[in-house]
């Protein structure tokens, strides 16, 4: 079995700013994409960051306030979120793909999510 488990996330004031972390765990062949979403309520999932091993690019919605790393070693992903604003009020899920092993096809994992609420 492969798990995502987040963590971080929380209850911050406009302009605060916050770290989210998500780590795979289980029997792991091979990370490719890890990413971050997230969904307001009453809107669709959106990408918020994507890293592809030392590739990472950014929704223009957080560019310059958000800033995604990864430690590929820990096969982990990591969110830190700076100049907070209400907007920004969402579940963050994480997401990556993952072999299983080097004879099983890619498949996509989701995190279970993590509150985030700006908000004085």
């Amino acid at each position: 079995q492969v798990q995502l488990v987040e963590s971080g996330g929380g209850l911050v004031q406009p302009g605060g700013s916050l770290s989210l972390s998500c780590a795979a765990s289980g029997t792991i062949f091979s990370v490719g994409d890890m990413d971050w979403y997230r969904q307001a309520p009453g809107k669709e999932r959106e990408l918020v960051a994507s890293t592809r091993r030392q590739y990472i690019d950014y929704a223009d919605s957080v560019k310059g306030r958000f800033t995604a790393t990864r430690d590929n070693e820990k096969n982990t992903i990591y969110l830190y979120m700076s100049g907070l604003k209400p907007e920004d009020t969402a579940v963050y899920y994480c997401h990556a793909k993952i072999w299983r092993t080097e004879f099983d096809p890619v498949d996509d994992y989701w995190g279970q999510g993590t509150q985030v609420t700006v908000s004085s």
